[in-house]
């Protein structure tokens, strides 16, 4: 309801700033015969906008903070779409002389745009909470009352956490919310505070007498979750440390994902012909630009572990001094890594770098989304280190997925575990939907060059 609500708000200021734009260049005597003439095709523009803001985050809730990073993504969505207006209007021929009315039109939108979109945040944040109780005070539970302590535009309150005699384990369960004793009245607690959603912790269900409590308190309109399920809808990702073996039987099926398995393999191939005529014609240019800068071979092939476990070698175009590892062996790659060449640096920020793989996914080793594949190296570590960290590779790994757009930055064993918590909630709702939106979202990090 909040996307709806917030598409619809951004479709009233695209035809106000429309209104305003030929009010002011024709006046109110011929408005009316203008906006006849332009409402079509920019009608036509305003999808394009809404596409920009889409891949931009601008209608995910966590963002929508009155903040320099919402700002940041807010000015460069406009920059995107102004291009694309630009080119929409220059390259189709239309009836209308829009050269001015479209300068006119960016302007005004940029300024209806960023005053709605701060209200609306302000709005959100202010707004009523619907009321949060977690019961068990693990480390998880008290992370999740954080996030939605520190994102009030996610719509929660956190009003109490109910302690299981975990203190020695939690140090910090401090905060704005009532930590309660596992003995409290939590039926009388749910009512007196009108408590909208309870959210249980693994550790509670071990626990009959609290499991019974909150049995009782049904009658009283409150909504149940998991902590892992609750968890998930908000941050997007799966809480690896709440979860056993019994949340995979449950949750991720392959049988009935043979059909989408199909439609995928075929939009694989599909997008990886598509993409592969413009890297041939990207191809010589780079080409030159690798040799020319740094010595060594202009691609660079590296073993990487595929679907099963089975290993492959993935074709890159090369961003490192070729004797980047001589001396130290495998070690991850690091934010503006020294190794990095200078060519290197603006190939993986625009991610160039990996259009070579596009034989990868043609051969069927990878796929144009899905986990990122890691080298055998440090899979060997990971595996010791990080609970079903090998269910990764139920599916083929990806070009790009949905950790790489979550989470981009991966240089440690707890980087790794969290991106596999982004991956496992891919392998949860992988579907062509989700594909479609991972592969634009990824289009966008390129066009702004916040690869690494």
């Amino acid at each position: 309801m909040k996307k709806l609500t917030l598409l619809l708000s951004d479709l009233v200021t695209f035809f106000a700033a429309l209104s305003v734009t030929l009010l002011l260049r024709y006046g109110p005597g011929d408005f009316m015969a203008q906006y006849d003439l332009h409402a079509v095709p920019f009608s036509l523009l305003f999808l394009l906008w809404t596409l920009s803001f889409y891949i931009t985050n601008l209608y995910e809730s966590r963002h929508l903070r009155n903040d320099m990073e919402f700002f940041g993504r807010l000015g460069q969505a406009v920059v995107v779409a102004g291009l694309l207006s630009v080119a929409f209007f220059y390259l189709i021929p239309l009836n209308i002389a829009p050269r001015t009315n479209l300068f006119i039109f960016i302007a005004v939108e940029s300024l209806f745009i960023a005053g709605v979109r701060a209200l609306y945040n302000r709005i959100l944040a202010s707004g009523s909470k619907k009321r949060l109780l977690i019961v068990g005070a693990t480390e998880e539970a008290v992370e999740l009352a954080q996030l939605v302590v520190n994102n009030p535009q996610l719509g929660w309150s956190v009003r109490a956490i109910v302690h299981l005699g975990q203190e020695n384990l939690i140090p910090h369960t401090e905060g704005p919310w009532q930590l309660l004793d596992e003995n409290a009245e939590i039926a009388s607690f749910i009512r007196e505070h009108r408590i909208d959603a309870v959210v249980i912790s693994p550790q509670a269900y071990g626990r009959d007498d609290l499991i019974a409590a909150l049995y009782g308190a049904m009658g009283e309109r409150v909504d149940f979750y998991s902590l892992v399920s609750f968890s998930e809808a908000l941050t997007g990702r799966v809480l690896l440390n709440a979860i056993g073996q019994q949340w995979f039987l449950d949750n991720i099926a392959e049988n009935s994902k043979k059909s989408y398995e199909l439609v995928k393999r075929g939009m694989d191939i599909g997008f990886g012909i598509f993409l592969g005529i413009p890297t041939l014609i990207l191809l010589p240019i780079i080409a030159l630009a690798v040799k020319l800068t740094s010595p060594g071979p202009i691609f660079f092939y590296q073993a990487r572990t595929g679907r099963g476990g089975i290993p492959f070698f993935i074709i890159k175009f090369r961003t490192m001094r070729a004797d980047a590892e001589a001396m130290t062996g495998a070690v991850w790659a690091t934010t503006d890594d020294p190794r990095t060449t200078r060519v290197g640096r603006f190939l993986r920020r625009t991610r160039l770098d990996e259009l070579p793989q596009l034989w990868n996914i043609l051969c069927g080793e990878m796929s144009l989304v899905g986990p990122r594949a890691e080298r055998p190296e440090f899979d060997a570590k990971l595996v010791g280190q990080i609970p079903y960290y090998r269910e990764r590779y139920l599916i083929k790994p990806g070009l790009s997925g949905w950790a790489q757009i979550n989470y981009s930055y991966g240089a440690s064993a707890q980087d790794a575990l969290r991106k596999l918590e982004y991956d496992l909630y891919y392998i949860k709702h992988r579907s062509i939907s989700l594909d479609i939106a991972i592969f634009l979202k990824t289009a966008s990090i390129a066009l702004r060059r916040e690869g690494r």
